[in-house]
């Protein structure tokens, strides 16, 4: 009996390279991560955020690695170093353009995949320390994407660093030796961009670092998905069913990178950064990157500035508490129709975070970022445990209903919501 090669799986056509994979360690490890890896079947686009992730960080380095051989860390020379690479340098202009919008597509792509994550409880047991590195991961690129953006030496760039560094002189007794260190004298000057320099020059390699065991821990404890369920039978191998999803995520990111790098290069920046930083003069309004403005909003709310050190830090710091915060049994949050319209708010919340930060210190400003930081932290303190409590409570009730409708119904077998 003849069969057609149209009916053959991907496995039986690479049976004949099956010795040649094995020999080869490395080859082979790449095989059966990549190829070989089992996926849920019911998988959506919002999984393609990850591997979105992991090719931003590549155009991140690739594109910091050229800026670096013509950028001067040298005050004087830093901002005309900057501008050497964009009127000088052979395409230096896409270079530049291609890293400061990478930078802000690196940090959009990732804050859609934790908050994918949150909604979908991708934190929940067995992938706490998963979760955890991506939240690392998340901090090192928030002080990865300050250092980057000091550099320029722009008016932003230098009050941006004046203002963030001298947070720390709020932290009792050490703060100010420790800002001293920081700036390596008594002002942001050319020791600070030597050290900032070096810093944005390493961390990105220790963020890689992370990535790829990110990506072993994800690999360990396998993918999630939208319903939550740990069914070991129903996987399919990543290639050739889901790598497709994430070729046409792909091509769609290039896309839409393209468009702002060709056509509105500059939208997403300030136009004080191009103005050489100067000391002397004051910008009226500081404003941070994009991505910081949520936490500079909570920052401004509290009028301490102790208080409000310690606000911004744990808005970070409340990502990393929500694997021991989540009290709910269930993991995704389409299972949860309590906490579902409260994440909604929370999203909402956090995006108009953003659009405050960027506003001026004065009414109704102020009163709305206080509002909206609260209702921040009560999410993440308060309503999320106790509605995860009120919502196992609910699923107990109804499991009781469904077995005594239906005694051979099993819903945490059937429907797999319960872990």
């Amino acid at each position: 009996m003849t069969v057609s090669r149209n009916n053959l799986s991907f496995l039986e056509l690479s049976k004949p390279f099956g010795n040649r994979i094995n020999d080869n360690f490395l080859v082979s490890i790449l095989f059966n991560h990549i190829v070989l890896y089992p996926s849920p079947t019911n998988l959506s686009y919002m999984w393609s955020f990850g591997v979105l992730a992991g090719l931003a960080l590549v155009i991140q380095i690739i594109s910091g690695v050229f800026l670096a051989m013509h950028y001067a860390p040298e005050i004087s020379h830093a901002f005309l170093s900057v501008e050497h690479i964009m009127r000088d340098v052979p395409n230096g202009y896409l270079l530049r353009y291609v890293h400061a919008n990478g930078a802000s597509m690196f940090f959009l792509i990732v804050y859609i995949h934790m908050f994918r994550g949150l909604y979908y409880g991708s934190y929940a047991s067995p992938r706490q320390h998963l979760w955890l590195s991506g939240c690392l991961i998340f901090v090192i690129m928030m002080a990865t994407g300050f250092m980057g953006y000091v550099l320029p030496w722009g008016q932003m760039s230098l009050w941006g660093a004046t203002v963030i560094t001298n947070l720390f002189s709020a932290l009792p007794k050490i703060g100010t030796g420790l800002v001293q260190w920081i700036w390596g004298g008594f002002a942001v000057d050319n020791p600070t961009l030597n050290r900032i320099f070096s810093l944005h020059f390493i961390l990105p390699v220790v963020i890689a670092a992370l990535a790829v065991i990110h990506i072993a821990l994800l690999h360990v404890s396998g993918s999630n998905n939208p319903v939550g369920s740990d069914s070991k039978s129903d996987k399919a191998n990543f290639y050739p069913y889901f790598y497709i999803k994430d070729l046409f995520a792909l091509m769609l990111f290039i896309y839409i990178f393209s468009i702002f790098v060709l056509l509105f290069p500059n939208y997403l920046g300030h136009p004080d950064n191009y103005i050489e930083g100067n000391a002397l003069v004051t910008p009226p309004h500081i404003v941070p990157e994009w991505y910081f403005l949520p936490y500079y909003a909570i920052l401004r709310s509290i009028p301490d500035k102790l208080g409000g050190v310690v606000a911004m830090a744990l808005s970070l710091g409340c990502f990393f508490l929500v694997p021991f915060l989540d009290m709910s049994k269930i993991r995704s949050m389409y299972f949860k129709p309590i906490q579902r319209p409260n994440f909604w708010i929370l999203f909402g919340a956090f995006i108009l975070l953003g659009w405050i930060g960027q506003k001026v210190v004065e009414t109704p400003f102020v009163e709305i970022g206080r509002a909206l930081t609260t209702y921040y932290f009560l999410y993440f303190f308060f309503l999320f445990p106790l509605f995860g409590e009120i919502e196992n409570n609910l699923a107990i009730q109804q499991m009781g209903n469904i077995e005594k409708k239906n005694p051979s119904q099993n819903l945490v077998e059937g429907v797999g919501l319960l872990y």
